[in-house]
């Protein structure tokens, strides 16, 4: 026996088929002499798609109570309107009901397509399909004399150009700086022209400076 769940609201009847499309995002690079290799990644979001039979009258083959497709309906555009997650789980047991493996994922509802037909009679027909939803956050990133410095504390010398402070080291020249942080010394003229209240001969700088790195 089957059934699923919607955030905890109970399908009225059980589709025929689930299909699990767990997809990847391994790359393969054609070498110029050394044939193929591939390149693992991190697995991409998982997808479900099934068809769901919404009933217009009340029937025995219904799973709990009885309510009408407009109900169901509704729980759709609320799920797609309110553009959250929800909770979308499938109990599986035995004709004994013994339980066996379930399905409880974190997903959103991308697309749900509503048919009518002769065949159906009054009933409606949504195809469905769900995908998996992963958490994500934005991290700071702090530029300080040429390291950045992330959320979690790592580092590296390789400051991306963009907008920044940089504190004058002993022995730095403009050429130097801009060599660092753009990977271009010839850049060294965006500096100067963006410090020339403070610059007055791009050959001298002091220890101790603050320049902005446009």
């Amino acid at each position: 026996m089957y059934r699923f769940y919607f955030n905890d609201v109970l399908m009225p009847v059980t589709p025929s088929k689930l299909t699990v499309k767990v997809k990847g995002q391994n790359k393969t690079l054609t070498l110029a002499n050394d044939g193929e290799v591939s390149f693992l990644r991190y697995p991409g979001l998982t997808e479900y798609n099934f068809d769901l039979l919404l009933p217009m009258l009340d029937a025995h083959y219904i799973d709990g109570d009885y309510h009408r497709p407009d109900y169901y309906l509704g729980l759709f555009e609320k799920l797609k309107t309110e553009r959250c997650p929800f909770r979308f789980k499938v109990l599986r047991t035995t004709p004994g009901n013994e339980p066996l493996f379930n399905t409880d994922a974190r997903v959103s509802l991308e697309d749900y397509d509503i048919s009518e037909s002769a065949k159906n009679g009054l009933d409606l027909s949504v195809s469905v399909n769900l995908k998996q939803y992963r958490d994500f956050c934005t991290k700071l990133v702090r530029i300080n004399s040429g390291t950045v410095s992330t959320q979690d504390g790592r580092q590296t010398d390789n400051a991306p150009a963009g907008k920044g402070v940089y504190q004058v080291k002993d022995k730095d020249t403009l050429w130097s700086i801009a060599r660092t942080h753009y990977g271009n010394g010839a850049e060294y003229r965006k500096i100067y022209e963006a410090n020339s209240d403070k610059i007055t001969d791009p050959n001298k700088i002091r220890p101790g400076m603050e320049l902005i790195l446009p």
